[in-house]
């Protein structure tokens, strides 16, 4: 059984915002293998996130980020529950990394669930063909259409892409990490994108 000190805890904290005995239960339960032990509190992270999701989010802000050189912007409203996570720096960092990474990787729907029944119609059916054409076995097609379709989703929609500072979280993973450390259900609202020409 590996040792637990209070230097693992205090770090695993830093990087999950978990409380103490979360974090050292995490650690024992990982047998003190830091990344697991962060795994493990993701997990529990996602499910109380997935507890509060259906609580109503009346509060919130606008976030802005201009690019250098004014070229490009990004607008995006974040909802929380409470006036006062709204006004927290904590929810003020995720409402800028969200519309910095609005602005890099423009994004056109929040999530896959807004993305329009014909648009993905449209898009199986070009994935389909383009299967084909490369002599793919029918019997598998299927199965190539619907990961491909899974990439354009992680391309098109905000909460599917990886975040640009980290590419093995999606910005639901993001959100969900800010759910926890906040204690509020938290929502991508809308966002718009500009650029200069476009």
């Amino acid at each position: 059984m590996a040792e637990i000190t209070t230097q693992m805890i205090k770090e695993l904290r830093e990087k999950t915002g978990a409380g103490i005995v979360e974090c050292k239960k995490a650690l024992v339960e990982a047998n003190g293998d830091m990344a697991k032990a962060e795994e493990i509190l993701r997990k529990k992270g996602a499910a109380k996130a997935a507890k509060k999701a259906e609580r109503a989010t009346a509060e919130g802000a606008v976030f802005a980020y201009i690019h250098a050189g004014g070229k490009v912007g990004a607008l995006v409203e974040l909802s929380c529950e409470t006036d006062f996570v709204a006004r927290n720096e904590t929810f003020k960092e995720l409402g800028h990394e969200i519309a910095l990474q609005v602005a890099a990787m423009a994004p056109e729907y929040v999530s896959r669930e807004e993305v329009p029944q014909e648009v993905v119609e449209k898009e199986k059916e070009i994935l389909r063909e383009q299967a084909l054409k490369e002599g793919k076995p029918e019997n598998i097609v299927e199965r190539i259409v619907e990961g491909r379709l899974n990439k354009f989703f992680s391309e098109k929609c905000l909460l599917d892409q990886p975040w640009i500072k980290d590419d093995s979280k999606t910005i639901k993973d993001l959100l969900t990490d800010y759910i926890t450390k906040l204690g509020e259900n938290i929502k991508v609202k809308r966002f718009a994108r500009f650029e200069v020409g476009k």
